[in-house]
């Protein structure tokens, strides 16, 4: 049976009157002979915060990856602004990358470099601003972040779990992003930290107005940042006939559902 979203009514009003920024259109993804995305199709509006969600193996991060144009998929298609990633060159395509910020589950800071020079990265690539204007724009951002300008000369090695978090948010925000992506971001934090990385998101999003999809284990983290939540199920646990997406409306219903694979992955616990 095919599954039908009925998100849409549920939309704050203020995505509602967008355009979606972004369209998966019958995603499928084979790695060899192993399906590992079958048949995905959603829309993202401007301004929305999505969260996608599943147990391990079900392809959310293989599904991140796509929609930055990393993986290819073996069908369908991926529009950012209405045009297709896969149809791009390579030079488009990169172009087109500048408009993304990309939070990974681990910062994923250069080690070599200092805090400065890591969140300056993108501005020295893809700007022709000065060393003024950049460090102007770095200490700004340090700063939003909630990270004292002390941090700027050390390196990753030397800052706590969650600092090295907020500084990947501060990198990932130097172009100016129409849309964030971020990867477990609360992965590995304590309860106190995972709160503040969570405020941060919807700071981040009240300041820019960006868009932002966010893989994730963390169910009170999705419940307090998304505007709306995607549940994926592994295509080794379904029919053919199945849709692997399970899931797609608000974090009430998420937790109102009576789907027996919701409840399971939920712990049938509340998580409003």
């Amino acid at each position: 049976m095919e599954f039908e979203p009925d998100f849409i009514q549920d939309l704050p009003s203020h995505v509602l009157a967008e355009e979606p920024i972004l369209r998966a259109e019958n995603i499928s993804i084979r790695f060899g002979s192993n399906p590992v995305l079958r048949n995905i199709d959603f829309s993202v509006f401007k301004g929305e915060t999505v969260a996608i969600i599943g147990e391990s193996g079900c392809g959310k991060t293989v599904l991140l990856k796509t929609l930055i144009g990393l993986n290819k998929p073996n069908e369908g298609r991926i529009l950012f602004d209405n045009n297709d990633l896969n149809k791009l060159s390579y030079f488009d395509l990169a172009r087109t990358r500048t408009r993304y910020g990309f939070v990974f589950q681990q910062a994923a800071l250069f080690d070599s470099m200092t805090i400065r020079e890591n969140i300056a990265f993108s501005l020295v690539q893809h700007t022709n601003k000065s060393k003024k204007e950049i460090n102007e724009v770095v200490v700004r951002l340090v700063n939003e972040v909630g990270l004292s300008e002390q941090v700027l000369d050390k390196k990753p090695a030397e800052l706590s779990g969650g600092m090295r978090k907020r500084v990947g948010f501060a990198r990932a925000l130097a172009l100016e992003p129409e849309l964030i992506l971020y990867d477990e971001p609360t992965t590995g934090l304590d309860p106190i930290m995972s709160d503040v990385i969570d405020e941060l998101m919807i700071e981040t999003h009240t300041r820019y107005n960006v868009t932002s999809i966010m893989v994730t284990h963390d169910m009170k983290s999705a419940c307090k940042v998304a505007d709306r939540i995607i549940m994926l199920y592994p295509i080794t646990k379904l029919t053919e006939s199945e849709s692997q997406m399970i899931f797609d409306g608000t974090a009430e219903k998420l937790n109102a559902s009576n789907d027996q694979r919701v409840q399971q992955f939920l712990g049938k616990k509340k998580i409003i």
